[in-house]
């Protein structure tokens, strides 16, 4: 056979493999919409999630990643963008597409870099409004996932979704079946023991105590509360997340309360968690809290059930230690024998290429 003959049928070969490859998939999002993707995507512009995103899909599947939403990494969580992009610079080549929250998000950047699939939270998708008709006008599929929401059902059909999307549909199981197995680990032994619900209250932390900020409702720290048996005093006062009345904290009464904080709260007086953050300096600022005007007569700080808790580790397939924090702080009598902070960093060690070092849980009385 002559060489031109072998050439064109290696080509006719290598054509058809990649064919076999491509697979195109219907995925149903966390909104319920059917979209079709080709899976593994090739090139995708991440919204948010990043972290989750390589853990499911490992740190290859950002090798098909053409751009991301950097504020919602960067800005948000600059402690752990340094350690990633330390790790592996060409992160910071990754173009931005800009923030939703921030009203920069270009419609115009996301088209020009031609993606297979733009992955979005639920926030982002629907914060994006009519912009969204532009993106699939132009044929790009747009899939919708959601942590914020932090419930079971929406996690675990998330992580599938990650999985599918980077081809990881084994490695998203095992992720999404580990989840599961300490959830409901937690739970079991909350309903066994058949206690009264503790009253708990949680507020991030970044405004410092001389200001409440918000707290949350129905969503992240205020539906892991609820999901945890506990009676989440701001559920009647604030739908998913706003501040209380400083009053109504107090007439409240919590008996557990959750100051959350991340690597930004080094500046003056906020509560300071995550990547990098010294011990000492989270338990001071925790305490700084409890000297707000009544705070001295709260059940929570009466007993010394105040504690401080990584933001980072919310809206997350990693915050199932999480949980178990919340479910200790809340029934320490139940769990004495869990340690959720070094769950959370074996989580990395497991899944993520890198290990952060610094506060993630804290309590007052410790």
């Amino acid at each position: 056979m002559k060489l031109g003959s072998l050439l064109a049928m290696a080509l006719g070969m290598s054509i058809l493999t990649g064919a076999a490859q491509a697979k195109v998939t219907v995925i149903d999002d966390v909104l319920g919409r059917q979209v079709e993707v080709d899976v593994p995507a090739k090139r995708v512009v991440l919204g948010f999630y990043a972290e989750d995103y390589m853990a499911i899909g490992t740190e290859k599947a950002f090798d098909h990643v053409v751009g991301l939403s950097r504020d919602t990494w960067e800005g948000w969580r600059p402690a752990s963008w340094n350690l990633y992009t330390n790790y592996r610079p060409s992160l910071k080549d990754i173009p931005d597409v800009g923030e939703v929250e921030a009203q920069t998000f270009s419609i115009e950047k996301v088209l020009s870099l031609k993606p297979s699939v733009v992955l979005l939270s639920d926030w982002q998708y629907k914060g994006l409004g009519m912009d969204v008709d532009r993106l699939e006008e132009a044929g790009i599929p747009i899939v919708v996932v959601d942590y914020n929401a932090q419930t079971l059902q929406r996690h675990l059909k998330s992580t599938h979704i990650i999985g599918t999307l980077t081809g990881q549909e084994k490695r998203a199981n095992q992720i999404a079946n580990e989840y599961q197995a300490t959830i409901d680990a937690t739970l079991s032994r909350i309903q066994a023991a058949n206690l009264a619900k503790p009253r708990a209250y949680v507020e991030f932390g970044n405004k410092g105590p001389s200001q409440y900020s918000f707290t949350y409702g129905k969503n992240m720290w205020g539906a892991m509360v609820t999901m945890l048996q506990g009676d989440n005093i701001a559920a009647p006062f604030v739908e998913w997340w706003g501040p209380m009345n400083p009053e109504q904290v107090l007439a409240s009464k919590p008996q557990v309360v959750f100051i959350a904080g991340t690597e930004s709260g080094v500046k003056g007086d906020a509560m300071p968690m995550g990547q990098g953050i010294e011990r000492t300096m989270a338990k001071q600022r925790l305490e700084g809290f409890t000297n707000r005007p009544g705070w001295a007569q709260m059940p929570a700080v009466e007993n010394g059930q105040v504690y401080g808790i990584y933001q980072g580790a919310s809206r997350t397939i990693l915050d199932a230690s999480m949980a178990q924090f919340i479910a200790k702080a809340m029934y320490p009598s139940l769990f004495k024998d869990v340690n959720p902070e070094q769950a959370y960093l074996d989580f990395y060690k497991k899944y993520l290429p890198v290990t952060p070092t610094g506060t993630f849980t804290v309590q007052i009385s410790e």
